[in-house]
């Protein structure tokens, strides 16, 4: 079942951001000077030991399933011998999971510490810039970022051309105005996710002792 926002909030905190954007001096930037943009990797699955372990692993499959705001798992978990013995990454709460292919322009804020496959480059918000900028941010430059993307079977977007990828943003005094705004909003919409989770819960409960 997908999961609904409170649509009011999503458009409330987009129209902040395009305020923010057309109302202040911009400076022009790379997504790396924002964030750190880190791809994923998939452990073997010839190797049982790798899989089913207690680390959250999404593939692109998994936020087209279940689309949300937030994210704390997908359908698969790793091991923490999966994780050292492949390409993937553990990457921190807050992290912006952008998935590059198959399709580009999936979002979501990962709820906890999480791994991906190769279909995502994800942003760490580890450079002064909070996690919901850098989220509104990505969601805008999407379209652009499908126009730069590459490739003959299916489209998509590397690593160095997100890195290397310019956008103009307000300067960071600017941004930091809005904090407390924008972080009220998006836990908001985080507390609504997981009432819904539970009303969600109760009705599966309630129907298999129905049926």
């Amino acid at each position: 079942m997908v999961i609904i926002l409170n649509d009011n909030l999503v458009d409330l905190a987009q129209n902040i951001f395009n305020k923010i954007l057309n109302s202040t001096k911009l400076e022009l930037v790379t997504i790396s000077d924002i964030g750190t943009v880190t791809g994923g990797g998939t452990p073997s699955k010839k190797n049982s030991t790798y899989w089913n372990g207690n680390i959250p692993w999404i593939s692109p499959k998994d936020l087209s399933n279940h689309i949300r705001l937030f994210t704390s798992h997908g359908e698969n978990s790793i091991t923490q011998a999966g994780l050292k013995n492949s390409s993937t990454k553990l990457l921190p709460k807050n992290t912006i999971l952008f998935s590059s292919r198959a399709p580009i322009g999936y979002l979501s804020i990962a709820k906890n510490q999480i791994a991906t496959n190769q279909g995502f480059k994800s942003v760490i918000p580890d450079k002064g810039y909070p996690y919901w900028f850098i989220f509104e941010l990505l969601k805008t430059e999407t379209p652009r970022l499908i126009n730069e993307a590459n490739g003959s079977t299916f489209k998509e977007i590397s690593g160095g051309q997100l890195k290397q990828h310019k956008v103009k943003i307000p300067k960071h005094t600017d941004i930091m105005k809005y904090n407390s705004t924008f972080d009220a909003l998006f836990q908001k919409m985080n507390q609504l996710e997981k009432e819904n989770d539970t009303l969600n819960q109760i009705k599966n409960n309630l129907l298999r002792k129905l049926f």
